[in-house]
């Protein structure tokens, strides 16, 4: 979970860090069998006694913490092994398989030959005594060539018992029955993964969040050949014979006042690692726009009241910098004197009055994003701060724009060029500069293909990428021409990607959705997902040549709800005249009316 590259600063973090309390390793095994009558899998799950110190109560999986003996060397001898199987995966297996025995006295086992173990031998076997000794007197091995890893879930770092847990996947062994050994576990019973999540979700069964994440992949699988098939597929063809499905370290945040997890994937992930790295459950994760949402000392977010289908929970106005330094703001947003309001009075300067801004950029001139500039300027004029007024700047628009993205700056930024914003300058009796505050540097660059005038600015000093509608919190953005051009558009995710490289940039700030970490994985996902979406579009070319733009519409985005259509049209567009450019469509496709 370890990352590369430098940390915002750590002056500029709005929680006091704490450290992590280190995990212990652990593994567990999900026991499953196909059904029957009522359809679909079942997986084994048991209660955790009241009086345990981690998850009392809740419903979990057999499992627990990997002994000293379950390294050894007669346990590994005694057990069945996977091809580039590694020891500490055996390890854990052995674990898994272990503690299964223990708590509900079910064994994955077989005997020399291969042949599996059956009930009667089982039942020869001691629950209390050490296993590996038992195993070798009766002639059985362990099999743990038939638990393949699933998950890796670590634990969340705001927790104060945490484990490094393998979850490992098994077909239930014929003629077995499980009984709880009513000390560590209880009530052993089959759930189909929908019931179970059912009766979660209606406070019948306490489970904890990697129990109900895994619930979740589980439900998906039709039986037990389905899902065990999911993992041979990466067991035989991956480079790592261990590598799981997934890993995860989940964050938590707030919901509604409520504590709620994340997992990686998730679009609050990356916001909840750039606010508390540490893992405490501190930062609200809910929309609003009635007040700005601090994200470092130095950066609050406030959300325009514009929620919609192009703009998903609105668009994010963002203020860099502190009362001592002033602050510029990056995308004023629409034409809304509420949120104008509220930006002036966000934007304090030491002694608490508003409006301390020095500069308003716009990233470019949608409407959801630079009509509010003149609005934000002139409530800074007038409220007789005695400074001139802060200057609008950005790029012009270009005569492909559309008449509502008609735009002109107070000045037009150059790229590469930078913005800063530093403390006054005060001496001290040895005429030293006194000052302890810090500097904000913003660089310009112009990132055209969504917008001809699309610019994102870096700030230097903490690795943040400001990335307006270029790159998204969980979508991809729109292109539309004739503003819109496709190749100038993944050329600038080619430059943002070398910029983020070579610069260990840390976090995206986009201006609809949350801040998202990993910036080089985001935009290589965002690059295959319009190269891929290209590549459909030049099949659908091929196979109809002589359609029109909506016929290859119907065919390259059909997995899309046709109400996304109109919307996926203008990239379309954009699509077409690239490979048109390309030489890999010959002549333009039969005009068709806009829908």
């Amino acid at each position: 979970m370890a990352h590369n590259g430098p940390m915002v600063r750590p002056a500029q973090l709005i929680h006091p860090q704490r450290p992590l309390v280190p995990t212990r390793p652990a593994a567990t095994l999900l026991l499953l069998r196909d059904s029957g009558a009522r359809g679909g899998l079942e997986v084994l799950m048991t209660r955790r006694a009241a009086s345990a110190r981690f998850a009392p109560n809740a419903f979990v999986f057999p499992g627990g913490c990997v002994d000293a003996a379950d390294a050894s060397a007669q346990a590994h001898a005694l057990a069945t092994r996977r091809p580039g199987q590694s020891v500490a995966c055996l390890t854990e297996t052995i674990a898994a398989l272990r503690e299964t025995f223990e708590e509900l006295g079910i064994l994955l086992a077989c005997h020399a030959d291969g042949a599996p173990a059956t009930a009667a031998d089982v039942a020869r076997l001691d629950r209390r005594a050490p296993l590996v000794a038992q195993l070798a007197a009766h002639g059985l091995q362990l099999a743990a060539a038939d638990a393949p890893p699933l998950a890796r879930w670590i634990g969340a770092r705001d927790l104060q018992c945490r484990f490094d847990t393998l979850f490992l996947l098994a077909r239930m062994p014929a003629g077995q029955t499980p009984r709880a050994d009513e000390t560590e576990q209880f009530e052993p019973l089959w759930l189909r993964p929908q019931d179970a999540l059912e009766r979660h979700a209606n406070g019948a069964l306490d489970m904890i969040y990697p129990t109900v994440k895994t619930l979740q992949w589980l439900q998906q699988h039709a039986d037990v050949a389905s899902a065990l098939g999911a993992l041979h597929g990466v067991a035989d063809d991956a480079v790592d014979a261990d590598a799981p499905l997934w890993i995860s370290c989940p964050r938590a945040g707030l919901r509604q006042g409520a504590l709620a997890r994340f997992m990686e994937s998730e679009p609050p992930f990356g916001e909840l690692e750039l606010v508390c790295p540490d893992g405490q459950p501190l930062h609200p994760l809910d929309w609003q726009s009635h007040a700005p949402v601090p994200l470092l000392r130095n950066l609050q977010r406030l959300t325009a009241p514009n929620p919609g289908v192009m703009t998903g929970p609105g668009t994010n106005s963002y203020l860099v910098g502190d009362a001592q330094t002033g602050y510029i703001v990056i995308d004023p947003g629409p034409d809304d004197a509420a949120h104008a309001q509220r930006l002036w009075a966000a934007a304090r300067r030491a002694d608490g009055a508003g409006g301390h801004i020095r500069a308003i950029v716009c990233t470019h001139s949608h409407p959801d994003h630079a009509p509010g500039a003149r609005t934000l300027q002139a409530l800074c004029a007038s409220s007789g701060a005695g400074s001139a007024p802060p200057p609008i700047l950005g790029l012009p628009s270009a005569p492909t724009a559309r008449a509502a993205s008609a735009f002109t700056p107070d000045r037009a930024l150059q790229d590469g060029e930078t913005l800063v914003l530093a403390p006054p300058i005060t001496s001290n009796n040895n005429g030293h500069d006194a000052s302890s505050a810090a500097t904000h540097t913003l660089r310009v660059i112009h990132t055209p293909g969504h917008a001809a005038n699309h610019l994102c600015l870096i700030l230097c000093e903490d690795g943040l990428l400001f990335s307006g509608d270029h790159i998204l919190g969980g979508s991809s953005t729109i292109v539309d021409p004739p503003d819109g051009n496709m190749t100038q558009y993944l050329d600038s995710l080619d430059r943002l990607a070398r910029l983020c490289a070579g610069e260990n940039l840390r976090f995206i700030l986009p201006a609809h959705g949350h801040a998202m970490n990993q910036p080089l994985q985001k935009i290589a996902r965002l690059k295959a997902h319009r190269l891929a979406r290209e590549a459909r579009i030049l099949a659908a070319a091929q196979a109809c040549p002589q359609g029109a733009l909506d016929d290859w519409l119907a065919l390259a985005y059909a997995d899309l709800p046709r109400a996304a259509w109109p919307l996926a049209r203008r990239s379309l567009i954009a699509h077409v005249q690239r490979l048109q450019a390309l030489g890999l469509i010959a002549a333009p496709p039969a005009p068709s009316a806009p829908q």
